[in-house]
Protein backbone atom coordinates (compact mmCIF):
# COMPACT_ATOMS: atom_id res chain seq x y z
CA UNK A 1 0.00 0.00 0.00
CA UNK A 2 2.81 2.33 0.88
CA UNK A 3 4.58 1.53 -2.38
CA UNK A 4 1.40 2.22 -4.35
CA UNK A 5 0.94 5.57 -2.61
CA UNK A 6 4.55 6.47 -3.31
CA UNK A 7 4.07 5.59 -6.95
CA UNK A 8 0.95 7.73 -7.14
CA UNK A 9 2.81 10.59 -5.47
CA UNK A 10 5.66 10.30 -7.95
CA UNK A 11 3.23 10.27 -10.85
CA UNK A 12 1.38 13.34 -9.60
CA UNK A 13 1.75 16.09 -12.19
CA UNK A 14 3.54 19.30 -11.30
CA UNK A 15 1.51 22.39 -10.61
CA UNK A 16 1.20 24.24 -13.92
CA UNK A 17 3.07 27.52 -14.18
CA UNK A 18 0.56 30.34 -13.90
CA UNK A 19 0.61 33.41 -16.13
CA UNK A 20 1.35 35.60 -13.09
CA UNK A 21 4.43 33.46 -12.34
CA UNK A 22 5.65 33.80 -15.92
CA UNK A 23 5.29 37.59 -15.86
CA UNK A 24 6.94 37.82 -12.45
CA UNK A 25 9.92 35.70 -13.50
CA UNK A 26 10.42 37.16 -16.98
CA UNK A 27 9.12 40.70 -16.44
CA UNK A 28 11.93 42.49 -18.31
CA UNK A 29 11.78 40.07 -21.23
CA UNK A 30 8.02 40.54 -21.44
CA UNK A 31 8.52 44.31 -21.32
CA UNK A 32 11.01 44.22 -24.18
CA UNK A 33 8.57 42.13 -26.19
CA UNK A 34 5.79 44.64 -25.47
CA UNK A 35 8.07 47.49 -26.59
CA UNK A 36 8.82 45.68 -29.85
CA UNK A 37 5.09 45.16 -30.44
CA UNK A 38 4.41 48.87 -29.78
CA UNK A 39 7.09 49.81 -32.31
CA UNK A 40 5.69 47.41 -34.89
CA UNK A 41 2.18 48.78 -34.35
CA UNK A 42 3.23 52.41 -34.72
CA UNK A 43 5.46 51.49 -37.66
CA UNK A 44 2.44 50.01 -39.42
CA UNK A 45 0.10 52.88 -38.49
CA UNK A 46 2.60 55.53 -39.68
CA UNK A 47 3.60 53.70 -42.90
CA UNK A 48 7.08 53.06 -41.56
CA UNK A 49 7.85 56.66 -40.51
CA UNK A 50 8.03 55.67 -36.85
CA UNK A 51 10.88 53.23 -37.54
CA UNK A 52 13.16 55.61 -39.45
CA UNK A 53 16.63 56.40 -38.02
CA UNK A 54 15.67 60.06 -37.60
CA UNK A 55 12.61 59.27 -35.50
CA UNK A 56 14.52 56.63 -33.54
CA UNK A 57 17.07 59.31 -32.61
CA UNK A 58 14.30 61.71 -31.57
CA UNK A 59 12.59 58.95 -29.61
CA UNK A 60 15.73 58.26 -27.62
CA UNK A 61 16.11 61.99 -26.86
CA UNK A 62 12.59 61.98 -25.43
CA UNK A 63 13.35 58.83 -23.48
CA UNK A 64 16.53 60.32 -21.99
CA UNK A 65 14.76 63.09 -20.07
CA UNK A 66 12.12 60.76 -18.63
CA UNK A 67 14.81 58.17 -17.85
CA UNK A 68 16.82 60.73 -15.84
CA UNK A 69 13.79 61.34 -13.63
CA UNK A 70 12.95 57.63 -13.48
CA UNK A 71 16.50 56.68 -12.42
CA UNK A 72 16.16 58.80 -9.29
CA UNK A 73 12.54 57.82 -8.77
CA UNK A 74 13.46 54.13 -8.65
CA UNK A 75 15.47 54.68 -5.48
CA UNK A 76 12.71 56.82 -3.96
CA UNK A 77 10.05 54.20 -4.65
CA UNK A 78 12.22 51.22 -3.65
CA UNK A 79 12.68 52.92 -0.26
CA UNK A 80 8.88 53.02 0.09
CA UNK A 81 8.41 56.73 -0.66
CA UNK A 82 7.12 58.83 -3.60
CA UNK A 83 8.02 62.26 -5.01
CA UNK A 84 5.30 64.13 -6.91
CA UNK A 85 7.33 67.33 -7.28
CA UNK A 86 9.88 66.16 -9.86
CA UNK A 87 8.03 67.52 -12.90
CA UNK A 88 7.68 71.01 -11.46
CA UNK A 89 11.21 70.88 -10.08
CA UNK A 90 12.53 69.90 -13.53
CA UNK A 91 10.87 73.02 -14.93
CA UNK A 92 12.26 75.20 -12.12
CA UNK A 93 15.84 73.97 -12.55
CA UNK A 94 15.58 74.33 -16.32
CA UNK A 95 14.37 77.89 -15.80
CA UNK A 96 17.28 78.64 -13.45
CA UNK A 97 19.75 77.29 -16.02
CA UNK A 98 18.17 79.46 -18.75
CA UNK A 99 18.23 82.61 -16.58
CA UNK A 100 21.89 82.08 -15.61
CA UNK A 101 22.78 81.55 -19.27
CA UNK A 102 20.70 84.28 -20.94
CA UNK A 103 20.72 87.08 -18.36
CA UNK A 104 24.04 86.52 -16.55
CA UNK A 105 26.13 84.74 -19.25
CA UNK A 106 27.42 82.22 -16.71
CA UNK A 107 29.83 79.74 -18.38
CA UNK A 108 28.08 76.46 -19.19
CA UNK A 109 30.26 74.30 -16.93
CA UNK A 110 29.70 76.62 -13.95
CA UNK A 111 26.01 76.88 -14.81
CA UNK A 112 25.60 73.10 -14.77
CA UNK A 113 27.50 72.78 -11.49
CA UNK A 114 25.36 75.47 -9.82
CA UNK A 115 22.09 73.92 -10.99
CA UNK A 116 23.09 70.37 -9.97
CA UNK A 117 24.19 71.52 -6.51
CA UNK A 118 20.99 73.53 -6.12
CA UNK A 119 19.00 70.47 -7.15
CA UNK A 120 20.77 68.31 -4.56
CA UNK A 121 20.22 70.98 -1.87
CA UNK A 122 16.49 71.23 -2.55
CA UNK A 123 16.32 67.42 -2.61
CA UNK A 124 17.98 67.37 0.81
CA UNK A 125 15.40 69.88 2.00
CA UNK A 126 12.61 67.56 0.86
CA UNK A 127 14.39 64.65 2.49
CA UNK A 128 14.55 66.45 5.83
CA UNK A 129 10.79 66.97 5.77
CA UNK A 130 10.21 63.28 5.02
CA UNK A 131 12.90 61.63 7.13
CA UNK A 132 13.25 63.93 10.15
CA UNK A 133 10.02 65.93 10.34
CA UNK A 134 7.95 62.82 9.47
CA UNK A 135 5.74 64.52 6.89
CA UNK A 136 4.46 61.89 4.40
CA UNK A 137 6.42 62.04 1.15
CA UNK A 138 3.16 62.27 -0.79
CA UNK A 139 2.35 65.59 0.94
CA UNK A 140 5.91 66.92 0.61
CA UNK A 141 5.87 66.11 -3.10
CA UNK A 142 2.43 67.61 -3.60
CA UNK A 143 3.54 70.81 -1.87
CA UNK A 144 6.63 70.95 -4.07
CA UNK A 145 4.57 70.33 -7.20
CA UNK A 146 2.63 73.53 -6.49
CA UNK A 147 5.41 75.63 -4.96
CA UNK A 148 8.12 74.92 -7.54
CA UNK A 149 5.78 75.68 -10.44
CA UNK A 150 4.76 78.91 -8.74
CA UNK A 151 8.39 79.94 -8.19
CA UNK A 152 9.18 79.21 -11.85
CA UNK A 153 6.28 81.32 -13.10
CA UNK A 154 7.25 84.10 -10.71
CA UNK A 155 10.91 84.07 -11.82
CA UNK A 156 10.10 84.14 -15.53
CA UNK A 157 6.94 86.28 -15.32
CA UNK A 158 5.27 83.44 -17.20
CA UNK A 159 7.41 84.14 -20.30
CA UNK A 160 9.90 81.97 -22.16
CA UNK A 161 13.57 82.73 -21.43
CA UNK A 162 15.50 82.64 -24.71
CA UNK A 163 17.71 82.29 -26.63
CA UNK A 164 20.19 80.19 -24.68
CA UNK A 165 23.82 79.93 -25.78
CA UNK A 166 24.97 77.39 -28.41
CA UNK A 167 27.19 75.73 -25.78
CA UNK A 168 24.15 74.96 -23.62
CA UNK A 169 22.07 73.93 -26.63
CA UNK A 170 24.75 71.36 -27.51
CA UNK A 171 23.95 69.44 -24.32
CA UNK A 172 20.42 68.80 -25.57
CA UNK A 173 20.88 68.79 -29.35
CA UNK A 174 24.49 67.74 -29.97
CA UNK A 175 25.88 64.39 -31.08
CA UNK A 176 28.89 62.31 -30.08
CA UNK A 177 31.48 62.03 -32.92
CA UNK A 178 30.89 58.77 -34.76
CA UNK A 179 34.35 57.34 -34.06
CA UNK A 180 33.97 58.05 -30.34
CA UNK A 181 30.50 56.50 -30.37
CA UNK A 182 31.78 53.30 -32.01
CA UNK A 183 34.62 53.10 -29.49
CA UNK A 184 32.16 53.50 -26.62
CA UNK A 185 29.98 50.73 -28.09
CA UNK A 186 32.94 48.35 -28.26
CA UNK A 187 33.93 49.30 -24.71
CA UNK A 188 30.38 48.62 -23.49
CA UNK A 189 30.41 45.14 -25.01
CA UNK A 190 33.78 44.38 -23.45
CA UNK A 191 32.51 45.47 -20.02
CA UNK A 192 29.36 43.34 -20.37
CA UNK A 193 31.42 40.33 -21.48
CA UNK A 194 33.88 40.69 -18.58
CA UNK A 195 31.10 41.12 -16.02
CA UNK A 196 29.18 38.11 -17.38
CA UNK A 197 32.23 35.82 -17.43
CA UNK A 198 33.46 36.96 -14.01
CA UNK A 199 30.02 36.38 -12.53
CA UNK A 200 30.00 32.84 -13.94
CA UNK A 201 33.50 32.16 -12.60
CA UNK A 202 32.56 33.49 -9.16
CA UNK A 203 29.50 31.26 -8.97
CA UNK A 204 31.58 28.23 -9.97
CA UNK A 205 34.19 29.11 -7.33
CA UNK A 206 31.48 29.08 -4.65
CA UNK A 207 30.09 25.76 -5.90
CA UNK A 208 26.87 27.35 -7.17
CA UNK A 209 24.94 26.33 -10.25
CA UNK A 210 26.28 27.98 -13.42
CA UNK A 211 24.69 28.18 -16.87
CA UNK A 212 26.33 26.12 -19.61
CA UNK A 213 28.93 27.88 -21.75
CA UNK A 214 26.74 27.74 -24.85
CA UNK A 215 24.08 29.69 -23.00
CA UNK A 216 26.63 32.33 -21.94
CA UNK A 217 27.83 32.53 -25.55
CA UNK A 218 24.26 33.11 -26.73
CA UNK A 219 23.85 35.82 -24.10
CA UNK A 220 27.00 37.58 -25.29
CA UNK A 221 25.87 37.22 -28.90
CA UNK A 222 22.56 38.88 -27.98
CA UNK A 223 24.51 41.73 -26.35
CA UNK A 224 26.66 42.13 -29.47
CA UNK A 225 23.69 42.10 -31.85
CA UNK A 226 21.73 44.53 -29.69
CA UNK A 227 24.60 47.01 -29.44
CA UNK A 228 25.41 46.66 -33.15
CA UNK A 229 21.78 47.27 -34.13
CA UNK A 230 21.56 50.23 -31.78
CA UNK A 231 24.70 51.81 -33.24
CA UNK A 232 23.68 51.08 -36.84
CA UNK A 233 20.36 52.82 -36.37
CA UNK A 234 21.90 55.88 -34.69
CA UNK A 235 24.82 56.10 -37.12
CA UNK A 236 22.32 56.07 -39.98
CA UNK A 237 21.31 59.53 -38.75
CA UNK A 238 23.99 61.60 -36.97
CA UNK A 239 25.25 59.28 -34.24
CA UNK A 240 24.63 59.08 -30.49
CA UNK A 241 22.81 62.16 -29.15
CA UNK A 242 24.47 63.71 -26.08
CA UNK A 243 21.34 63.22 -23.89
CA UNK A 244 21.29 59.53 -24.81
CA UNK A 245 24.96 59.16 -23.83
CA UNK A 246 24.20 60.85 -20.49
CA UNK A 247 21.24 58.51 -20.01
CA UNK A 248 23.39 55.43 -20.60
CA UNK A 249 26.07 56.70 -18.22
CA UNK A 250 23.42 57.26 -15.55
CA UNK A 251 22.09 53.76 -16.16
CA UNK A 252 25.54 52.29 -15.59
CA UNK A 253 26.35 54.33 -12.49
CA UNK A 254 22.96 53.85 -10.84
CA UNK A 255 22.96 50.11 -11.59
CA UNK A 256 26.34 49.78 -9.88
CA UNK A 257 25.12 51.82 -6.91
CA UNK A 258 22.00 49.66 -6.61
CA UNK A 259 23.73 46.28 -6.81
CA UNK A 260 27.33 46.78 -5.71
CA UNK A 261 27.32 49.33 -2.89
CA UNK A 262 26.30 49.36 0.76
CA UNK A 263 24.14 52.41 0.10
CA UNK A 264 22.20 50.54 -2.60
CA UNK A 265 21.65 47.50 -0.42
CA UNK A 266 20.38 49.71 2.38
CA UNK A 267 17.83 51.30 0.07
CA UNK A 268 16.36 47.89 -0.76
CA UNK A 269 16.50 46.83 2.88
CA UNK A 270 14.57 49.94 3.95
CA UNK A 271 11.90 49.28 1.35
CA UNK A 272 11.67 45.62 2.33
CA UNK A 273 11.39 46.17 6.09
CA UNK A 274 12.17 49.62 7.42
CA UNK A 275 11.87 48.77 11.11
CA UNK A 276 14.12 45.71 10.87
CA UNK A 277 16.68 47.77 8.93
CA UNK A 278 16.62 50.48 11.61
CA UNK A 279 17.05 47.91 14.39
CA UNK A 280 20.05 46.44 12.55
CA UNK A 281 21.88 49.74 13.00
CA UNK A 282 21.24 51.50 9.68
CA UNK A 283 20.57 55.24 9.88
CA UNK A 284 17.31 55.09 7.92
CA UNK A 285 16.70 58.84 8.13
CA UNK A 286 20.09 59.68 6.64
CA UNK A 287 19.67 57.18 3.80
CA UNK A 288 16.25 58.57 2.91
CA UNK A 289 17.56 62.12 2.98
CA UNK A 290 20.37 61.16 0.57
CA UNK A 291 17.86 59.41 -1.71
CA UNK A 292 15.85 62.61 -2.06
CA UNK A 293 19.06 64.59 -2.66
CA UNK A 294 19.90 62.21 -5.49
CA UNK A 295 16.37 62.62 -6.87
CA UNK A 296 16.78 66.40 -6.79
CA UNK A 297 20.05 66.17 -8.70
CA UNK A 298 18.47 63.98 -11.37
CA UNK A 299 15.56 66.40 -11.74
CA UNK A 300 18.08 69.24 -12.12
CA UNK A 301 19.97 67.34 -14.83
CA UNK A 302 16.69 66.61 -16.63
CA UNK A 303 15.81 70.31 -16.37
CA UNK A 304 19.14 71.36 -17.91
CA UNK A 305 18.67 68.84 -20.73
CA UNK A 306 15.11 70.03 -21.38
CA UNK A 307 16.19 73.68 -21.59
CA UNK A 308 19.07 72.72 -23.88
CA UNK A 309 16.81 70.65 -26.10
CA UNK A 310 14.20 73.42 -26.41
CA UNK A 311 16.92 76.12 -26.65
CA UNK A 312 14.83 78.07 -24.12
CA UNK A 313 13.55 78.00 -20.57
CA UNK A 314 9.80 77.41 -20.63
CA UNK A 315 7.46 78.04 -17.66
CA UNK A 316 5.49 74.94 -18.71
CA UNK A 317 8.50 72.60 -18.94
CA UNK A 318 8.14 69.37 -17.01
CA UNK A 319 4.34 69.46 -16.77
CA UNK A 320 3.16 65.96 -15.78
CA UNK A 321 6.79 64.82 -15.74
CA UNK A 322 6.14 63.12 -12.40
CA UNK A 323 3.48 60.96 -14.07
CA UNK A 324 5.91 59.78 -16.75
CA UNK A 325 8.65 59.09 -14.18
CA UNK A 326 6.41 57.12 -11.82
CA UNK A 327 4.73 55.24 -14.67
CA UNK A 328 8.16 54.35 -16.13
CA UNK A 329 9.26 52.88 -12.81
CA UNK A 330 6.07 50.88 -12.31
CA UNK A 331 6.02 49.61 -15.90
CA UNK A 332 9.67 48.61 -15.45
CA UNK A 333 8.90 46.46 -12.42
CA UNK A 334 9.33 48.83 -9.46
CA UNK A 335 6.82 47.96 -6.77
CA UNK A 336 4.62 50.60 -5.14
CA UNK A 337 5.11 48.65 -1.90
CA UNK A 338 8.86 49.26 -1.89
CA UNK A 339 11.83 46.91 -1.80
CA UNK A 340 11.62 45.88 -5.48
CA UNK A 341 12.82 47.65 -8.61
CA UNK A 342 15.71 48.03 -11.05
CA UNK A 343 17.21 50.99 -12.87
CA UNK A 344 17.33 49.18 -16.22
CA UNK A 345 13.67 48.24 -15.81
CA UNK A 346 12.78 51.90 -15.27
CA UNK A 347 14.80 52.80 -18.39
CA UNK A 348 12.76 50.36 -20.46
CA UNK A 349 9.60 51.75 -18.87
CA UNK A 350 10.71 55.26 -19.91
CA UNK A 351 11.23 53.95 -23.44
CA UNK A 352 7.68 52.59 -23.45
CA UNK A 353 6.23 55.91 -22.28
CA UNK A 354 8.28 57.90 -24.81
CA UNK A 355 7.28 55.49 -27.58
CA UNK A 356 3.60 56.05 -26.80
CA UNK A 357 4.08 59.84 -26.78
CA UNK A 358 6.10 59.80 -29.99
CA UNK A 359 3.86 57.38 -31.87
CA UNK A 360 0.59 59.05 -30.93
CA UNK A 361 2.00 62.48 -31.80
CA UNK A 362 3.08 61.22 -35.24
CA UNK A 363 -0.42 59.85 -35.79
CA UNK A 364 -1.94 63.22 -34.87
CA UNK A 365 -3.79 61.82 -31.85
CA UNK A 366 -5.29 64.66 -29.83
CA UNK A 367 -3.69 65.53 -26.51
CA UNK A 368 -6.66 64.49 -24.39
CA UNK A 369 -6.57 61.00 -25.90
CA UNK A 370 -2.84 60.75 -25.22
CA UNK A 371 -3.48 61.58 -21.57
CA UNK A 372 -6.27 59.01 -21.36
CA UNK A 373 -4.05 56.30 -22.86
CA UNK A 374 -1.11 57.06 -20.54
CA UNK A 375 -3.36 57.18 -17.47
CA UNK A 376 -4.91 53.85 -18.43
CA UNK A 377 -1.47 52.29 -18.89
CA UNK A 378 -0.40 53.53 -15.45
CA UNK A 379 -3.49 51.94 -13.90
CA UNK A 380 -2.84 48.70 -15.78
CA UNK A 381 0.82 48.67 -14.71
CA UNK A 382 -0.13 49.00 -11.03
CA UNK A 383 -2.65 46.17 -11.42
CA UNK A 384 0.02 43.96 -13.01
CA UNK A 385 2.36 44.80 -10.12
CA UNK A 386 -0.31 43.70 -7.64
CA UNK A 387 -1.11 40.50 -9.55
CA UNK A 388 2.49 39.42 -10.12
CA UNK A 389 4.02 40.68 -6.87
CA UNK A 390 4.94 38.46 -4.00
CA UNK A 391 2.49 38.14 -1.13
CA UNK A 392 4.01 40.35 1.52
Amino acid sequence: MTTANAALGAAKPRRPLKIRDVFSRYKILALLLATALIWMLFGWLTDGDFLTPRNFSNLLRQTAITAMLAAGMVFVMVSGEIDLSVGSFLGLMGGVAAILDVYYQVPVAVNILIVLLLGAAVGLFNGVWVAYLRVPSFIVGLAGLLAFRGILIGMTDGATVAPVSPELVFIGQGYVPRLVGDALAVGLFVILAVVTLRSRARRRLHKLAVPPMWQVALQLLAYALGIAGFMWMLNSYYGIPIPVLNMLLILGVFSVVASRTVFGRRIYAIGGNQEATRLSGVNVRKVKMLIFALMGMMAALAGITTTARLAAGSPSAGSLGELDAIASCIIGGTSMRGGVGTVHGALIGALVMASLDNGMSMMGVETFWQMIVKGSILLLAVWVDIMTGSDR
